[in-house]
């Protein structure tokens, strides 16, 4: 809808045109203050710009009113462009939010080393991604949603020596003397008693094949995440295995060239040349790569596929890790400013105001899973989608299980159930309510219409500002605007009936188009 407003604009504006929704409906729809922009090429003062242009767009039927106000333009859409383009949406449910922006992305998330089932906060970064990916490809892009997996270095080989240690302790009744750090939980258990199932116990005492049972626990355990993920109904087209890039790391170290720089044994990246605090090393002085090799080799990979831009997603943790990537791919002759990261931050959860007790299968983590169970995958996708990723989140789970207002993923769906249960209710056909007129509407009618066909503007702005909470307010918005007017109107048996549920069909479609951005099936019934 904004798209159109600004295409008739600009049609007879030259330059580029802000609209802006006042937050006082009375002043319109819409408010633009290009008259300012105008002043100084035009050599006049804005309201007077502003008074000819609201006399020039008034004649347009788009609008039903166009006022100047101290030089701001404000735009009162008129009825029947509104009645027009909630009919068209109705008859392009599919289709009637989706935008033309067509870039080509690869966007990277979650990406957690497979030495063990996610936890809460992988799941902020996982819901996260997920639901940039449905925005973003919902307005048109070709997304790439890919799976780093860090299944190189110390923590595989952990992983082995971890089920090995365990197996001796508890299947062989050995006395065992544990590392500082190790993986605990259940599912080491679990791994133990399943290898020992596969390849006999001998695998599980003898420290040569320590690699060939972490190799084999790390594909096990990935299929523990992939399922996971799946439960929250988030999949990804690639994975990327970090061992299997290995073999290019002494042509990188070639490619860097000039980037890099040998002192105390050690091999050096210049990222201090390229905004980082200091220089960081990438080859040890036993030869041995840094983690931050890695990362250089994955992101050169990724630049030779030629996107248009790259967007990762990591934890807050990995915030320091952003320049020294960037130099390392701008060393590379690749252009860092393609690559964005966007941080998740940390997770607390509380059960009836106390802290959420940490699981026994996970050893000292909270497991997705577990919370994916607890509340469903639906609560737990729009809570992580309801505050911006860079910011900490703390929730109740018992809140979110309560069929009032305060659970707002409860009160989205009601909003969309209860118009379900009218439109069944009533005994008018389809073609009867979609052919009646949305005019002559009331304020709070006029209003919910608006803020129901504001969906894809919305979309973009969650997008472009990669703030998927938007969407989540701006549909506790809408439910709030339905409730509200089902409160205050008489649907069945008025003589608006026939209006009144188009007006609601519009905006249960857009709850429930928004609700399936969010990866969550909106429901008919409650």
């Amino acid at each position: 809808m904004k798209q159109k407003v600004l295409k008739y604009l600009q049609s007879n504006i030259e330059g580029e045109i802000v609209l802006e929704k006042p937050r006082d409906r009375a002043f319109g729809h819409y408010a633009t203050p290009i008259a300012f922009s105008l002043a100084k090429t035009l050599r006049k003062s804005p309201m007077i710009i502003a008074e000819d242009l609201a006399s020039s767009f008034s004649q347009s039927p788009m609008f039903s009113s166009v006022e100047s106000v101290k030089g701001y333009i404000n735009l009162r859409l008129s009825e029947n462009f509104l009645d027009e383009y909630a009919t068209w949406a109705l008859n392009n449910k599919d289709s009637y939010y989706k935008g033309k922006q067509s870039k080509k992305i690869l966007l990277e998330f979650v990406s957690a080393n497979p030495t063990g089932p996610l936890h809460i906060g992988h799941a902020r970064g996982a819901v996260y991604g997920d639901t940039l990916l449905r925005l973003g490809r919902a307005l048109g892009n070709e997304i790439t949603a890919e799976y780093y997996v860090n299944d190189a270095g110390n923590q595989i080989d952990l992983l082995g020596l971890s089920i090995q240690l365990y197996a001796r302790e508890n299947l062989l009744d050995e006395s065992v003397e544990y590392p500082e750090s190790y993986y605990r939980g259940e599912y080491i258990g679990d791994l133990a008693l399943e290898a020992k199932e596969v390849f006999g116990i001998d695998i599980l005492k003898d420290e040569t094949r320590q690699r060939e049972l972490a190799l084999w626990a790390k594909d096990k355990v990935m299929k523990i995440i992939i399922d996971d993920l799946a439960d929250l109904n988030i999949h990804f087209d690639t994975f990327v295995s970090e061992s299997s890039l290995y073999e290019n790391w002494e042509k990188i170290l070639d490619a860097l060239g000039d980037g890099l720089y040998e002192d105390e044994d050690k091999i050096w990246l210049r990222s201090s040349e390229k905004g980082d605090e200091k220089d960081r090393v990438v080859v040890r002085d036993d030869k041995r790569p840094t983690y931050l090799c890695g990362d250089i080799i994955y992101h050169n990979e990724k630049f030779k596929r030629a996107y248009d831009y790259y967007i990762n997603i990591w934890g807050a943790d990995h915030h320091g890790y952003i320049p020294r990537v960037k130099a390392s791919i701008d060393f590379l002759g690749h252009d860092s400013s393609k690559l964005e990261v966007q941080l998740s931050q940390m997770v607390s959860l509380l059960k009836d105001g106390e802290p959420y007790k940490m699981s026994k299968r996970a050893g000292n983590v909270i497991l997705m899973s577990d919370i994916t169970k607890e509340i469903g995958s639906d609560a737990l996708r729009f809570i992580f989608a309801s505050k911006k990723s860079d910011t900490a989140l703390e929730f109740d789970l018992n809140e979110l299980k309560k069929e009032d207002s305060s659970n707002p993923t409860f009160y989205i769906n009601y909003a969309h159930a209860r118009i379900q249960t009218l439109l069944s209710k009533s005994s008018l056909k389809e073609d009867e309510i979609m052919s009646s007129s949305l005019k002559n509407l009331s304020d709070d009618a006029d209003s919910l219409l608006f803020e129901a066909l504001l969906i894809n503007e919305v979309i973009e702005d969650a997008f472009n500002s990669r703030q998927v909470q938007k969407l989540s307010d701006y549909l506790k918005s809408l439910a709030a605007l339905i409730h509200k007017f089902y409160y205050d109107n008489k649907v069945i048996g008025s003589e608006d009936e026939a209006k009144h549920l188009k007006l609601l069909s519009m905006a249960a479609l857009s709850i429930k188009s928004g609700l399936s951005l969010l990866g969550i099936t909106a429901k008919d019934s409650m």
